[in-house]
């Protein structure tokens, strides 16, 4: 609204000088204050619960993609994974592997943004949910092949996901802020609601600045 009005200003001065009525333009140079950057919008505990424990009806689904979509929202929600990491995820260990998960270990390795490494726990429940997924799927699990797959064998895609995610929101009745993203933020906030230091949150998520981090005591405010 303030740029609004100083882009008035500065057309009203422009005209005035074309018009020979002043010699300057007093608001030339006066720039809007910045406006204040949104706090990343997570989900109440009960949402994400209810995401986490969302299954599809069997008559809407195969089965194998029932696990698999529930397996990418544990994920999401119990390692705060960005999407793009996740479809990322290979079935082991390589040296084209951006990531990969080890479930026996229960580990999640993941090259984030600016390459950035690292290494997420697993929680017993988010491996079951993976390892149920890898037992149903018909896709061959071979050692370079995307750990999550499409409905005919192809990697799963950032918008999979989305859609994914959007079926479930619709299903539960849940606001158009559940995205893939906002659980990425509700593992982060539950974290630190929960007692988790900023030091050790900042590892989980991969955030180069621990004022990135930050941030996130003022959604749990």
């Amino acid at each position: 609204c303030i740029a609004l009005i100083l882009s008035g200003w500065r057309g009203f001065y422009v005209w005035l000088g074309r018009e020979g009525l002043v010699s300057s333009n007093p608001v030339q140079d006066v720039r809007a204050p910045k406006a204040p950057k949104p706090l990343p919008k997570a989900l109440s505990v009960d949402d994400a619960v209810q995401l986490a424990e969302y299954h599809a009806t069997p008559d809407t689904t195969d089965p194998w993609l029932e696990c698999r979509d529930a397996a990418l929202v544990e994920l999401l929600y119990g390692c705060g994974l960005r999407v793009g990491e996740l479809v990322g995820l290979d079935v082991q260990a390589s040296d084209q592997a951006a990531g990969w998960l080890d479930l026996q270990d229960a580990t999640a390795h993941v090259t984030g943004k600016g390459s950035k490494q690292r290494v997420v726990p697993i929680l017993p429940i988010v491996r079951e949910a993976v390892a149920d997924y890898v037992r149903k799927c018909p896709w061959p699990m071979s050692k370079d092949a995307a750990l999550f797959r499409g409905a005919k064998g192809g990697p799963l895609s950032q918008g999979m996901v989305q859609k994914a995610m959007a079926r479930a929101r619709v299903s539960l009745g849940l606001p158009a802020s559940a995205t893939p993203h906002a659980l990425r933020h509700s593992f982060a906030t539950h974290l630190l609601g929960a007692g988790a230091d900023l030091r050790s949150l900042q590892e989980l998520l991969g955030h180069a600045s621990l004022g990135s981090t930050q941030i996130y005591t003022k959604v749990d405010a």
